[in-house]
């Protein structure tokens, strides 16, 4: 069955807390699990959400800050434990290929060929996977080099079983239609597959995490149906989060606002706020972004927000 959801393995900052793992997010997607940032107890949580090494294909590193790659050497050596036989592609800033290497062997183990490494440079980078989606990386601004990810499907149609009724296509037509393009029907029109079809929008999904606003964070998000995105600080901490290459929650808010964002989902919370404080950061998104708000929690699970036909209202 189909599952394209965001499981949520650790959501705070520099430090982990009583109440927040460090960083840890597995977009689960059709198949394929995308593994973003991998922090301490990365392992453990995956555990506690039903998951398993064999359920990542991807692994993702924005950056070389301990919270984001510390459970690095736990997963690859889980990954050559328990016998993954399919590729898992991990990708991470070129820059920083000599800390990947000191946690890809950080511990003698009985070491896996199915890691793939490809290390992303330059402003942004795009990998045709092959897979239901592309990657692509751009640059953002933080003290260390870092990237943000953006995951994409190809757009796809909807048919119209009223319209392809009323232009005499039915039974094997209709697959010839939507592999060729056109069909010929019995009473000898040429039918094209725009008659009776509408564009279905390919799902799209940003993860953004340590940076300040830069052009980067604006290319990532752009259209997205669900931007994850940090927002480390409240909003009076503006000052101390540029100094430090961060987000504030009413930042996060105002790139999902501009960017046209279906979901924004605010995460990784320095250890500075408590408990009691998480009502506000919803609330200062929600004075500037007035879609959808989702603040995080270790083990939650967020669904993608559903396909939509253009043209036709509730289509899926």
């Amino acid at each position: 069955m189909s599952v394209r959801e965001l499981v949520v393995l650790g959501s705070a900052s520099a430090v982990p807390t009583k109440h927040r793992n460090h960083n840890g997010y597995l977009l689960r997607w059709d198949g394929q699990g995308v593994l973003f940032d991998p922090g301490e107890g990365t392992q453990r949580q995956m555990i506690m959400s039903g998951l398993a090494a064999n359920d990542v294909t991807w692994m993702c590193v924005t950056h070389f800050h301990g919270d984001h790659c510390l459970g690095v050497p736990g997963m690859v050596q889980r990954i050559a434990r328990d016998g993954v036989a399919h590729p898992v592609r991990a990708v991470f800033p070129a820059s920083g290929a000599v800390y990947w290497d000191r946690l890809r062997h950080a511990t003698p183990h009985r070491e896996s060929d199915v890691i793939v490494e490809l290390p992303v440079a330059g402003e942004s980078a795009t990998l045709a996977t092959g897979d239901p989606f592309t990657l692509t990386a751009w640059r953002l601004s933080h003290p260390v080099e870092a990237y943000g990810y953006r995951l994409a499907e190809p757009d796809g149609v909807t048919m119209l079983p009223a319209r392809l009724a009323e232009l005499g296509v039915r039974g094997p037509l209709v697959r010839r239609l939507q592999e060729d393009g056109e069909v010929r029907t019995a009473d000898g029109r040429t039918v094209t597959l725009a008659e009776c079809s509408v564009v279905r929008p390919g799902q799209k999904v940003a993860f953004i995490m340590d940076t300040r606003l830069c052009d980067g964070v604006f290319e990532l998000a752009d259209g997205v149906d669900m931007l994850v995105i940090e927002s480390t600080f409240l909003d009076e901490e503006a000052a101390l989060a540029a100094d430090y290459g961060h987000l504030t929650a009413g930042q996060a808010a105002e790139v999902a606002k501009q960017a046209g964002v279906g979901r924004l989902v605010l995460t990784h919370f320095s250890e500075r706020y408590r408990p009691s404080d998480e009502p506000r950061f919803t609330e200062q998104a929600a004075r500037v972004f007035d879609g959808e708000i989702t603040l995080v929690h270790d083990l939650d699970r967020i669904p993608l927000p559903s396909r939509r036909a253009i043209g036709v209202k509730g289509a899926d």
